[in-house]
């Protein structure tokens, strides 16, 4: 059986495209949308409480998010490991207040006021250590604004995961999460923790509770699953999510946690 490499389209001239291996979502993959979108809409919540603070990207992969953040940050420092991301990232995102880097996250070391580190702890070996070296960035740093924030946010493997099974298969993932197991390691390193769900709203509701009375099985019967998919996926956007606090949501159902750390 072939398997289809999707790889980035219509990128500026002299950006080399990437292509998508599973390890990080990509903008300009139509087929990828639905995963864009829903990382993209934590980046923008999160770019509205960091306007004028110096902020690092941890694991920033393609760059988008970086971007987002320094359209209102005073500073931004994308941090990737991988040669092809980081090339690409800088490449493609050029800011005056935006900087790419080529490091691991655990040794990158400058001072902050907001350390950002989405959808990646959960390939980590070693969480808590990288939680404590993230605290130390955003502690209280000479020309800061005080003790900083970090912001992690990992996959809930409750949902995640396919029915019946207690991991989603995914070869990059190290550790996969439930609510209480997130909160937790989070709790430890730092003093305060605001835990938050993302869940689906508008028309991926919609899909969700058309999808509970049986319309995966309905669109096979009469034949318009490419036509369908085809049309939908690429039209979401991230208005058809939305972050919830954990205290007025079902943390089972998220798909993905948000914690919102203060050191």
């Amino acid at each position: 059986m072939t398997s289809i490499t999707y790889v980035q389209r219509d990128q500026p001239d002299g950006v080399p495209p990437l292509s998508l291996t599973g390890e990080r979502t990509l903008p300009d993959v139509p087929e990828e949308n639905y995963w864009f979108r829903r990382h993209l809409v934590v980046y923008e919540w999160i770019a509205a409480r960091v306007a004028g603070m110096r902020v690092i990207d941890m694991a920033c992969g393609e760059g988008y998010g970086a971007d987002v953040l320094a359209r209102v940050a005073d500073s931004v420092t994308g941090v990737d490991a991988n040669p092809e991301a980081h090339e690409h990232a800088r490449l493609r995102y050029r800011r005056s207040n935006l900087r790419f880097v080529r490091e691991l996250v655990d040794t990158f070391s400058e001072p902050a006021d907001a350390v950002v580190f989405l959808q990646t702890i959960e390939h980590v070996e070693q969480p808590g250590d990288v939680l404590e070296h993230f605290r130390s960035l955003v502690s209280g740093a000479p020309g800061g604004q005080g003790p900083g924030t970090v912001f992690v946010s990992t996959p809930n493997v409750s949902t995640l995961a396919p029915k019946g099974e207690t991991r989603s298969g995914n070869p990059w993932h190290v550790h996969e999460y439930r609510a209480d197991e997130f909160e937790r390691l989070c709790r430890d390193r730092f003093s305060t923790v605001e835990l938050y769900g993302l869940f689906h709203a508008r028309k991926l509701r919609a899909h969700e509770l058309a999808l509970g009375l049986g319309w995966d099985r309905v669109h096979r019967q009469i034949g318009v699953t490419r036509r369908f998919y085809g049309w939908f996926t690429p039209a979401i956007s991230t208005s058809d999510f939305a972050l919830r606090p954990a205290g007025d949501a079902d943390m089972e159902r998220a798909l993905d946690f948000l914690a919102v750390c203060t050191a």
